[in-house]
């Protein structure tokens, strides 16, 4: 029998609401430590096939305990919600990761990070087309004050692309999107935890095939790699990566969406490229710019426009509803 699903109606809070924000910027500060990590292993051999099934796979096994535990109260928590976890497995987890891994094949990281951080611009135009109506100026006027910012961290210096490259880029744009969107159905029916933990399991899952048949390439190490100036063992950065940056930051991220909405999320989310900037200077050395700080502090007012500008419940309008046998 079809069931139905809708977003939970969260009551304005702001203290909860803010809650929200912190634990946005948790995730988004956990997810950026994983750029320094996975480069050393992919320095010391591993492809990115490898890297990605590993992190998703060590993840989904750290949160199997929730998984189990999910289980046991509703054995059928994949029949009833299989479309939200299926969907966030395929483009929350392994979208965002595979299409922006072919990008980079094609295009610097610089241009490759700014295409896919379109993903908040993208959700608003997404809402917009939705709802049919147009966001307040402050949201508006957000999202263009932190597309700027995030052109200054990145600090493009006339890099070239490809078409194809874009095009990957883009789908990782629209994926990220997509895990925002779907993060947002965590609800008391579907902990954001059994969210989380199920959509890795699942992308984990589906990460192997990829490699199986040859999609991604699959090779591993167990060399040492170097890890801010120190010879560590492979292990190292693939425990932090796979606790930290993906276990700890997915589970984050999804309770922060569920507070605050996918659009302020998803804003929130920009930080992510700043943290990176600051994780890339503590552990690789690369010290930022005068251009790239400003740009920080730019991102940082963007994300307060759009903040200020999301009432209380604009979050809360019901989704499209997804139908469940």
């Amino acid at each position: 029998m079809a069931q139905t699903l809708a977003a939970p109606i969260i009551a304005p809070h702001t203290p909860a609401r803010s809650l929200g924000v912190l634990t946005g910027l948790a995730s988004a500060l956990a997810f950026a430590s994983s750029g320094p990590f996975l480069k050393a292993l992919v320095e010391s051999g591993w492809s990115t096939g490898a890297a990605a099934t590993m992190r998703m796979s060590g993840a989904a096994v750290v949160l199997l305990p929730v998984l189990i535990i999910a289980l046991r109260r509703d054995p059928r928590l994949f029949h009833r919600h299989g479309w939200i976890i299926l969907g966030f497995a395929l483009t929350g987890v392994v979208g965002c990761q595979v299409f922006y891994l072919s990008a980079l094949q094609r295009m610097p990281v610089a241009v490759a990070l700014l295409v896919q951080y379109l993903a908040p611009v993208l959700l608003v135009v997404w809402a917009w087309a939705r709802t049919r109506r147009a966001p307040g100026g402050r949201v508006l006027a957000g999202s263009a004050v932190s597309l700027a910012g995030l052109v200054l961290v990145i600090d493009l210096g006339g890099a070239s692309v490809d078409a194809l490259g874009i095009l990957f880029a883009l789908g990782a744009a629209v994926s990220m999107g997509a895990y925002f969107v779907l993060s947002e159905r965590a609800g008391d029916d579907l902990p954001p935890l059994t969210l989380a933990a199920a959509g890795l399991a699942v992308g984990s899952v589906i990460s192997a095939l990829l490699c199986v048949v040859g999609v991604m390439p699959f090779t591993a190490s167990t060399a040492d790699v170097q890890l801010a100036g120190a010879t560590v063992a492979w292990f190292v950065p693939l425990g932090w990566v796979v606790v930290i940056a993906t276990a700890l930051a997915y589970s984050l991220g999804v309770v922060a969406v569920t507070q605050v909405g996918s659009r302020v999320a998803s804003f929130v989310g920009l930080s992510e490229v700043l943290f990176a900037v600051v994780f890339a200077w503590m552990i690789l050395g690369e010290t930022p710019t005068p251009v790239q700080l400003l740009g920080g502090a730019v991102l940082v007012a963007g994300v307060v426009l759009v903040r200020a500008g999301t009432p209380a419940r604009a979050h809360e309008a019901r989704l499209p509803e997804i139908p469940s046998t």
